[in-house]
């Protein structure tokens, strides 16, 4: 095998496998990361840039103890040759400040290694939005900024 995906239906199948691993994304399933990403895989998001599984592996058990009940909903799903981008939201209830469920909604530019892993993870969603306004303190201050600049 060459370092590019063979054809569309190992993209399809790498595609369908990590949409399966984040909307089934618990404690547990963590220990399937191997399987979806690459040994040295970069993850980026609006708080982390890492490399490699230990590093991606620590972001996802962060997670797990900063929040009760997170679960992913994938909205739809693109792929076209060894990128992927998806739409998707992240629910979840804060352990404390905020009460209630809350949804962060946002986009993952993904691009697959020749084994059909995650070689690069770049999530994209607006943390002033879409999760600072929503705390006690910080909400009220982040919206009059907001609706400042929107004037």
């Amino acid at each position: 095998m060459t370092t590019s995906m063979q054809d569309a239906g190992q993209s399809e199948g790498a595609l369908a496998r990590l949409v399966a691993f984040y909307e089934q994304l618990s404690l547990e399933s963590l220990a399937q990361l191997g399987a979806v990403y690459a040994p040295d895989a970069r993850f980026k998001d609006p708080f982390n840039d890492v490399v490699g599984h230990a590093a991606i592996l620590a972001i996802f058990e962060h997670m797990f103890v900063q929040v009760d009940a997170p679960r992913f909903v994938v909205l739809e799903s693109l792929g076209q040759g060894e990128q992927a981008f998806l739409t998707w939201e992240f629910r979840f209830r804060m352990k404390r400040l905020v009460s209630g469920e809350q949804c962060i909604r946002g986009a993952t530019h993904i691009r697959f290694d020749g084994q059909g892993r995650v070689a690069v993870h770049r999530d994209y969603w607006d943390a002033a939005e879409e999760l600072y306004e929503k705390l006690p303190l910080l909400g009220p201050f982040m919206r009059l900024l907001r609706r400042a600049s929107q004037r």
